[in-house]
């Protein structure tokens, strides 16, 4: 009986993913069909106020946590091959612009703003903000929903590139210093190994990972109903979906990619 209650309870936990993934995607989708939202000046200023809450607050943040992921590339590099500069510009490109970079952008994001997102379109759901734009006319997903799926999706791929900036500085001070490379002739290396694939797969990566962010943050914060006990919940599924999807995909571009 009780591994029957658990087939069932696995059963019911797979259905309801699946249903609050495609859920999410199916609000991505309006929101990119309802795009135009943008011309008006309120939509806007949503649009400017979560670049600024999600990616320009965090900027400072993204770029020290890369600087610090290259500093210990460069040095497991050296320490488990010697230090060999050709290769340590390869492994910087492979692990921290295929990888690393949209990656750890994407887990920063959902722990600052999937969670800020998620809890503040509950908290107007429970408050009737939601039913009162629907009453005025207003569309809330072109209104709430438009411009945090674009500003999140802008600002992970630009943190993406603060992020390879930070590591590219760490790394290479770390090696002009401690290691006798010039920095000059590090940089070039990595200019060398970096491809037109590599950057791409990282644009394509960085902005699915924000639209992706961004859509199951909204939808998990619009389905609360009526309690705000509901939105630590929502918040709590929001952030592990978006764990999920992200990993998900990224595995996904990867394999298409590089296998």
């Amino acid at each position: 009986m009780a591994g029957l209650i658990n087939i069932q309870r696995a059963g019911g936990n797979a259905v309801s993913a699946f249903m609050n993934t495609r859920g999410s995607f199916e609000l991505l989708g309006s929101s990119l069909r309802s795009l135009g939202a943008l011309r008006l000046a309120p939509v806007r200023q949503v649009l400017y106020r979560q670049v600024y809450f999600t990616g320009i607050e965090a900027m400072t943040k993204v770029t020290a946590v890369g600087a610090l992921i290259g500093i210990v590339i460069i040095t497991q590099v050296a320490n488990i091959v010697g230090f060999n500069a050709v290769l340590a510009g390869k492994i910087f490109v492979w692990v921290v612009v295929r990888e690393l970079a949209p990656l750890f952008s994407a887990i920063i994001i959902i722990a600052r703003s999937s969670t800020a997102v998620a809890s503040e379109l509950g908290s107007m759901q429970v408050n009737g903000e939601i039913r009162t734009l629907r009453i005025m006319g207003i569309d809330p997903v072109a209104y709430l929903v438009v411009p945090r799926i674009l500003g999140m999706a802008l600002c992970v791929y630009v943190l993406a590139f603060y992020f390879q900036l930070g590591a590219a500085i760490g790394g290479l001070i770390l090696s002009s210093l401690f290691l006798d490379i010039q920095f000059l002739q590090q940089l070039g290396n990595i200019f060398t190994a970096l491809s037109f694939l590599e950057m791409s797969v990282s644009l394509i990566k960085s902005l699915l990972f924000g639209f992706i962010i961004a859509s199951t943050s909204c939808y998990h914060g619009l389905n609360v109903r009526s309690s705000i006990t509901e939105i630590p919940q929502a918040t709590s599924r929001a952030v592990m979906q978006c764990l999920v999807l992200v990993i998900l995909f990224d595995g996904i571009i990867t394999m298409v990619f590089f296998v």
